[in-house]
């Protein structure tokens, strides 16, 4: 606190008296900013609103005083889930029932301006976000649905952009004076939301910070090199030179010029098509792999020039050839591992012809739950973007019961431990996607029937997710 004396009205001795340790607060659900203490001849407290230099640098979130209403009113209030899409807050919703509120902040709803650059770099590349126009609504909606609730879930998703729009969530919406736990589900079922409710954390300001600095990079690079490219190509305004356009670009113009330096230098091979001297032989090829120099020393083939290849073919013409050795050895086949990101957009583009976009749509609406059967909306999947082929040993053991009861699976299960991949990271935001196979199996009729309509109607696959 200042030096100067802060004054105020003692209810018990009526009159003004300077306040005994004077501590700078924020009062009620609008955070007024007060003065809390004690009146000095009776003991009595004391407040007195107004802001003071004592208030700068106070963070309100963590100083605001909640009057009794508002503390009754809050304790009797639902419990707020935010998540992102609406989609997932009708299925989560229906999981939870009464006493939640589930609602959904449509991806961000804080961004770096359109119109300048919104970097500070002067301040340490501070960014400067702003609200939208098109997402005031949304931000004012969760604020005043949040002043209703008692306890804050913010169940954004469980990857490095997720916990940003968890952060911006809090920050836009003003949300003070309350419980705040950070909550992830890796599937959208019934067990796995309400399991992730029993077990809340923290925001994790370190991707937070990853995803901030992220965005900065893309806004340094971007904002700046984007008009020479809109310059470069005409009629093409609005081209994005990113961050990683701009990388990727040089990475191709480097490997161009490697091209083009290139000098092509000839070389020959010799091949000879050999059998068996016996009835019905089988032919194959052998290359030529060592020739042996004056002194007797095999040595690898030179051949640079045709006439270099016609000698050797001309010395070879009456040979007689035998195999020296035969070595066998038995290779093992193993299942590829479980889809990440990655894998899964290559797996559909070979097989279905799919574009990345398309992929990650359909993907991001089996996570967020579609119609099966009188249940309503399901979870198929768990979370798709990864780059972890981790699964859990609950979820191993699960899917090998599935398939031993099922009559129409012809099941060989391998004994021993499953099969452990080198991108595997047990850490559960990390968890690698997977099929629900024992809801996909146990619907199956139904599911085979929405997955069909989906693949038959693509481009009409549902709403594009947030992010690519």
């Amino acid at each position: 606190m200042t030096d100067e004396p802060i004054l105020g009205y003692c209810v018990k001795c009526r009159e003004k008296r300077e306040i005994a340790s004077p501590q700078a607060v924020f009062m009620g659900e609008q955070s007024r900013p007060a003065t809390k203490g004690t009146c000095p001849v009776c003991g009595t407290n004391v407040t007195r609103f107004g802001r003071t230099p004592a208030h700068e640098g106070l963070d309100p979130a963590k100083h605001t005083i909640a009057s009794k209403a508002a503390k009754q009113r809050k304790a009797s209030g639902p419990k707020m889930v935010i998540v992102e899409s609406p989609a997932k807050a009708r299925t989560v919703g229906r999981f939870l029932g009464r006493g939640y509120s589930v609602e959904a902040s449509v991806g961000h709803i804080r961004d770096l301006p359109a119109n300048r650059m919104g970097v500070d770099v002067e301040q340490d590349f501070e960014p400067r976000y702003v609200i939208p126009s098109k997402k005031k609504e949304v931000v004012k909606k969760l604020r005043a649905r949040a002043q209703q609730a008692s306890e804050l879930y913010l169940a954004t998703d469980p990857d490095r952009e997720g916990e940003a729009i968890a952060w911006h969530v809090l920050q836009a919406a003003k949300i003070r004076g309350k419980p705040v736990h950070r909550v992830t589900f890796h599937e959208i079922t019934p067990q796995a939301v309400k399991a992730a409710l029993a077990a809340p954390g923290s925001l994790d300001m370190d991707l937070v910070n990853a995803q901030q600095a992220r965005r900065v990079l893309d806004r340094l690079v971007g904002y700046q090199v984007s008009p020479v490219l809109w310059k470069a190509i005409k009629g093409r305004r609005g081209l994005s030179a990113g961050r990683v356009q701009t990388v990727a670009l040089r990475l191709v113009v480097d490997r161009e010029r490697e091209i083009e330096a290139f000098v092509p230098v000839e070389y020959w091979s010799i091949e000879a098509l050999l059998a068996q001297q016996i009835d019905d032989p089988i032919p194959f090829w052998a290359q030529l792999w060592r020739i042996a120099d004056a002194e007797g020393r095999l040595q690898e083939p030179d051949l640079k020039n045709r006439d270099d290849a016609e000698a050797i073919v001309q010395a070879l013409e009456n040979a007689l050839y035998w195999v020296e050795r035969v070595d066998q050895e038995r290779k093992p086949r193993y299942p590829p591992p479980p889809f990440t990101t990655s894998t899964m957009q290559q797996a559909a583009a070979k097989a279905l012809d799919f574009t990345p976009k398309l992929t990650m749509r359909i993907a991001q609406q089996l996570y967020e739950g579609i119609k099966v059967g009188d249940e309503g909306n399901v979870g198929l999947i768990t979370y798709m973007r990864t780059d972890s082929t981790y699964v859990a040993p609950e979820a191993q053991a699960a899917a090998r019961e599935v398939i031993l009861r099922d009559d129409e699976v012809v099941a060989v299960l391998p004994e021993g431990d499953p099969l452990r991949y080198a991108l595997e990271l047990p850490l559960e935001q990390l968890q690698s996607m997977r099929v629900n196979l024992a809801r996909v199996l146990e619907k199956r009729p139904t599911v085979k029937k929405v997955l069909e309509a989906i693949i038959e109607y693509k481009e009409n696959a549902g709403p594009e997710p947030r992010r690519e």
